[in-house]
């Protein structure tokens, strides 16, 4: 998988794009995601927990607030194809893969992941 790259610049205009949510504990960043929507779908990106506070439920608070921003038919996300924990985790969630394809300027096959909205259970 290709680097982040991004600049101080880009992260400044993510704030334009997105909805980033993020997750404090005792006053430091340990997560955070962002979403935005296009049509009748969320589109779900960067879920961070920092190493240290993972598998505290941080990443399944950071999924299920970002999923209640969004008044949807769907959610859709992408993480590696051979990410067995990361699959699991959205499996968990509710998401099922249903298509992988490599994109342009990477090597690695990504695997596509959808979960349609429970009615509701949206922000309106």
């Amino acid at each position: 998988m290709e680097p982040l790259k991004q600049t101080v610049s880009d992260v400044e205009k993510a704030f334009e794009d997105y909805l980033i949510i993020k997750y404090i504990e005792d006053g430091e960043l340990v997560g955070s995601v962002r979403a935005y929507q296009e049509d009748e779908t969320c589109y779900i990106g960067k879920l961070m927990v920092h190493p240290d506070f993972q598998n505290k439920g941080i990443g399944k608070a950071l999924m299920n607030e970002i999923e209640r921003q969004f008044n949807v038919k769907r959610f859709e996300l992408f993480t590696g194809s051979k990410s067995e924990k990361n699959i699991s985790f959205y499996e968990k969630l509710g998401y099922a893969g249903y298509k992988t394809e490599k994109l342009e300027r990477e090597e690695t096959i990504f695997i596509f992941m959808e979960k349609l909205a429970k009615t509701g259970t949206t922000a309106s």
